[in-house]
């Protein structure tokens, strides 16, 4: 499938926000997320168009690039006649330019300075250019801990992904990038990591957040629910007379940290009436609420 113009996978102007482009980029994730759509190539292969193309128009450097025609719609390098930059793609969304160290046109300015019967000479020892790619990992992934291969033309990149990465994250690789001139070591692989927004969890520092649905018999007269976590599924208790809007903590079930303890994991209940209503209970409620007057806007007047 042909690389689509990254404005039009995500569904916007040229001329857009960035916000408008992120906005963009968490609504699109998040209906063909794979997750989602198990067994449907369509929806994976379209996940992959827009984590593209949101890695590319995220970065302000590669979107001017973009936009100037310096590059293509997969991030490439136009061709030019008088350089050359070597560009690759691997997974989903991940790419490499040049960055830090020696890239090859650099090299033969330096070379000038020795004549061009020093290329590979002992003399000259350069390390090798660093490589910069973007990486799209789940959230669950980025919250326990994975580890994931990121495919190139010339070769493959075995990336550990920490438990607790935070989206934006740099990873290095020690001298799987550009390599060296006349036995000079490689440059390394700086690995970005872009993750990609979950269905409903939400994550707030170290502390994941979710909505939970509850009945209203369970918000009323309280009991055991079963709530799903990064790390499994796990009992709670709602205490009777819980309304919608009310916060529970789930203690260390949130983000891991380096020095091994967990942010927590806070549980908002939002109450759902039974889909469809029903006949009883509005019965029960034309006799009971008469009685029982409250006026749950109290305090909202208008000034």
């Amino acid at each position: 499938m042909a690389t689509q113009n990254p404005y039009e996978a995500l569904g916007v102007r040229p001329e857009a926000s960035e916000d408008e482009i992120r906005n963009a980029y968490r609504k699109l994730a998040k209906r063909f997320h794979p997750d989602l759509n198990p067994g449907n190539k369509e929806a994976e292969a379209r996940f992959k168009e827009i984590a593209s193309a949101y890695d590319l128009l995220s970065d302000k450097d590669k979107r001017a690039r973009f936009d100037r025609g310096e590059i293509d719609e997969a991030g490439q390098e136009r061709p030019r006649a008088y350089a050359y930059r070597g560009f690759a793609e691997g997974e989903p969304g991940a790419k490499y330019h040049a960055a830090e160290g020696i890239e090859p046109e650099d090299f033969d300015d330096i070379l000038a300075m020795f004549g061009r019967g020093a290329r590979g000479g002992p003399n000259i020892r350069l390390r090798g250019p660093d490589r910069h790619y973007s990486l799209t990992v789940a959230f669950l992934d980025a919250i326990n801990g994975a580890r994931r291969r990121l495919t190139l033309p010339d070769k493959s990149l075995d990336v550990t992904i920490p438990a607790g990465v935070r989206d934006g994250h740099v990873l290095r690789l020690k001298e799987q990038g550009g390599p060296g001139l006349g036995g000079g070591p490689p440059g390394d692989a700086l690995i970005e990591v872009r993750v990609a927004p979950h269905r409903f969890f939400r994550r707030e520092g170290d502390d994941i957040h979710l909505e939970l649905p509850v009945t209203l018999g369970e918000a009323v007269l309280g009991g055991r629910v079963t709530v799903p976590t990064t790390s499994g599924p796990v009992a709670m208790t709602i205490p009777p007379g819980s309304n919608t809007g009310t916060a529970l903590r789930l203690k260390g079930r949130g983000v891991p940290r380096p020095d091994g303890s967990r942010g927590d994991q806070y549980v908002s209940l939002k109450v759902m009436l039974p889909e469809g209503g029903d006949k009883e209970f509005g019965d029960f409620l034309r006799e009971w609420a008469p009685k029982h007057p409250y006026d749950p806007r109290r305090g909202m007047e208008a000034p």
